[in-house]
């Protein structure tokens, strides 16, 4: 097993932090390569994880003479493969959902059902069984993705359903992390589940399109450098080597951040509305989540992680 370093509580915090803020970057990044590079989301996604992947891997490289085993390949492949595909069904979905709703709306559902299914999969594969608060906070979480959903405008059930698809697969990631949680070097499983999600990804990439085709590709080119390396190998590392310190449920509820964000690019600069009745219901669905994250923490630290990109 690999010895990764504890990190001080509060620098995890931060590294936490800053992994929510640059997540909620990556889905405009994102929409401006559907529209001005006319990648689909199959083809971002794969480039996102190749040049995450292979940042990482160099990261890696350069750190294995104070740690030989850091660019170890992995003595089993099933749980960066089961990481790599999962990451890569959530941000195919994520990107699709953003085709179809807008940046601001598709992180909020995404954001919002996430925690949902992972209450669900601590109940069946870990046996917790939430309080009353935790049910308040669930019911209140589904009141507010239905207000998110009902609002007119850019609503699309293709979108709310990608959406709700990306939290899910996320919530298996997320799962999944807490399994992995100490085994290896966090950027070391990363590097390979991004590795094994790119291969997975290639020829449906190849299928759907994989270079840009639009007017201006020096900025599709920087474009896609900076998905892969600051939503990707930069907050994923960050993420998980916060994960190391602090527990997933005051990480869910910091990621929050992300959401946030999109939201504010998606209205601010991008031009994107929510109706009164969406912004309620993502008032009432970001309120529900910390409750949930509240609800956790007074019950001890949770094993899994939290947060998605």
């Amino acid at each position: 097993m690999t010895h990764v370093p504890a990190l001080p509580v509060r620098r995890g915090l931060i590294f936490v932090s800053a992994a929510g803020i640059a997540w909620g970057t990556g889905g405009a990044v994102g929409d401006f390569l559907r529209r001005a590079g006319h990648l689909g989301p199959v083809a971002v996604t794969f480039w996102r994880f190749v040049i995450g992947a292979a940042l990482l891997l160099a990261v890696a490289f350069l750190g294995r003479t104070a740690s030989p085993r850091r660019l170890a390949a992995p003595r089993s492949w099933g749980m960066p493969l089961a990481l790599g595909v999962a990451m890569a069904v959530s941000q195919v979905t994520y990107f699709a959902a953003i085709a179809e709703t807008g940046v601001a709306l598709a992180t909020m559902i995404a954001m919002g059902a996430n925690p949902l299914f992972v209450t669900a999969g601590s109940r069946l594969l870990f046996g917790e069984r939430p309080g009353r608060a935790v049910k308040a906070g669930v019911a209140a979480a589904v009141a507010g993705l239905a207000m998110l959903a009902g609002g007119p405008g850019e609503f699309s059930a293709a979108g709310v359903g990608y959406a709700v698809l990306s939290g899910a697969t996320y919530a298996a990631v997320t799962l999944l992390s807490g399994v992995e949680r100490g085994r290896s070097a966090p950027g070391q499983t990363m590097a390979w589940s991004f590795a094994a999600g790119s291969v997975c990804l290639l020829p449906l990439a190849l299928a759907d399109g994989v270079v840009p085709s639009g007017g201006d590709s020096g900025a599709a080119a920087l474009s896609l450098a900076y998905l892969g390396a600051v939503p990707t190998a930069l907050a994923y590392g960050l993420f998980f080597a916060g994960l190391g310190v602090v527990s997933g449920t005051t990480a869910a509820v910091v990621v929050l951040l992300e959401p946030l964000v999109a939201a504010f690019i998606g209205v601010l600069l991008l031009g994107e509305h929510l109706t009164a009745l969406q912004l309620a219901g993502g008032a009432l669905l970001m309120a529900a989540v910390y409750r949930l994250g509240r609800a956790e923490l007074a019950t001890g630290p949770a094993e899994e992680g939290g947060g998605r990109g």
